[in-house]
């Protein structure tokens, strides 16, 4: 299945893309003048020069590339971020560099991945009392280790 989504790309690089077949992601990529040195634990917004516009009910989520965190400790401050579908502004991408050592972003470099998803709206209803399950109020590691 396919969604048709207005895209704007005032950078010269290529519209988000699937690297392969079975892809979830599409690799968005760096819109910088010159190469952008990151210190270690420093983070940047880092322009795409892409803007959009989602059909309603469906968001983008913004997520870290697993080679760029394995090779460079580039990952996303906020991940996932999430793209509103009122939202018309640059795609901007919140880098954070958690390597020891400085790490450059080049012009054109896949920075991050973004999925478009349908969600769905709440309608909250006020209840006394939850239905029971096995797990009850049991939260974190409450399933044990095996």
């Amino acid at each position: 299945m396919t969604i048709e989504v207005a895209i704007i790309n005032k950078s010269p690089h290529e519209l988000p893309q699937y690297q392969t077949a079975g892809a979830a992601g599409m690799d968005i990529r760096a819109w910088v003048q010159e190469p952008l040195i990151l210190k270690p634990m420093e983070r940047r917004l880092i322009p795409t020069g892409l803007y959009m516009a989602l059909p309603a009910g469906y968001e983008a989520q913004v997520r870290p590339r697993s080679g760029i965190a394995i090779k460079k400790g580039l990952t996303l401050v906020n991940t996932p971020g999430t793209i509103d579908a009122d939202y018309r502004g640059e795609i901007m991408v919140p880098i954070i560099n958690l390597s020891t050592e400085e790490q450059t972003i080049e012009d054109g470099e896949r920075i991050a991945q973004m999925i478009i998803a349908k969600y769905e709206r709440v309608d909250w209803q006020i209840a006394e009392t939850l239905p029971e399950t096995i797990r009850g109020e049991g939260g974190f590691g409450h399933s044990g280790s095996q």
